[in-house]
C-alpha cells in the first residue's frame, strides 16, 4: 500500500484564527521556493521538500504561539574533504506571533517573536529562517565517515593514540611569581 502524497504547506495564514482553533498544519515546502535557502545551499535537488509540522495554539497568558517541528534532507560539501555530504537538517521550535516590536519585547525568553502583519504570516518565509538557522556554519563529515580520513588521521592522531602521559610537576608553576613579591624594584 502506498502512501499519499503530503500537501504542501499553504504559503501564508491568518495565525490569530488558526491559534484561536487551536489548529495543527503539516505539509511540505518545496526547497525550490525558499530563495535565501537555495543561494545557502546550491548543490540542493530537484524536488527537494522540507517536511513541517506547526501547531497554532494560545499559552495560559493567552499568547499567540506556534511550535513547529522540520527536516529537510540536503547535500552540503564537507568542508574537509571537499565532497558531497548528505544529512538532514531538523528543528523544534516555538514562535511567539507578534504584530509589532512591542509586543516582541514582551515575549519570555522561551519564544522567539515571528512578526506577521495584517492577519497574514508568510509560512514560508518561518521555515526558511528555520532552516538557514541550522545550517551547520561548517559542514563535516563524521571523522570516522569521512573520505579524507587517512589523511586527517596523519595530520591530527586520534585522541586516543595522541594523549600525552601526564607528568606530575614536582615544581609549582606560579614560583616564579612568588619569587617577584619578594623582589624589590
Amino acid at each position: 500500500m502506498s502512501k499519499a502524497p503530503i500537501a504542501e504547506l499553504p504559503k501564508s495564514v491568518d495565525p490569530i484564527r488558526l491559534a484561536e482553533q487551536n489548529r495543527t498544519l503539516e505539509g511540505v515546502v518545496p526547497l525550490k521556493g525558499l530563495a535565501r535557502f537555495r543561494e545557502a545551499v546550491p548543490g540542493l535537488q530537484d524536488g527537494s521538500e522540507c517536511h513541517v509540522k506547526l501547531s497554532f495554539y494560545q499559552d495560559s497568558e493567552r499568547r499567540r504561539v506556534v511550535s513547529g517541528e522540520l527536516s529537510a534532507p540536503v547535500t552540503l560539501e564537507c568542508q574537509r574533504c571537499m565532497t558531497d555530504m548528505h544529512t538532514t537538517l531538523e528543528s523544534r521550535f516555538d514562535l511567539g506571533l507578534v504584530i509589532n516590536d512591542e509586543q516582541a519585547q514582551r515575549l519570555p525568553k522561551a519564544l522567539e517573536p515571528f512578526l506577521f502583519e495584517d492577519f497574514s504570516a508568510d509560512l514560508w518565509a518561518m521555515v526558511e529562517d528555520e532552516l538557514l538557522l541550522v545550517l551547520p556554519p561548517f559542514p563535516l563529515h563524521e571523522r570516522d565517515e569521512c573520505p579524507a580520513k587517512e589523511d586527517l588521521e596523519a595530520l591530527e592522531p586520534s585522541k586516543a593514540a595522541s594523549e600525552p602521559e601526564v607528568k606530575k610537576r614536582e615544581d609549582n608553576p606560579f614560583s616564579v611569581l612568588a619569587g617577584l613579591k619578594t623582589t624589590k624594584h
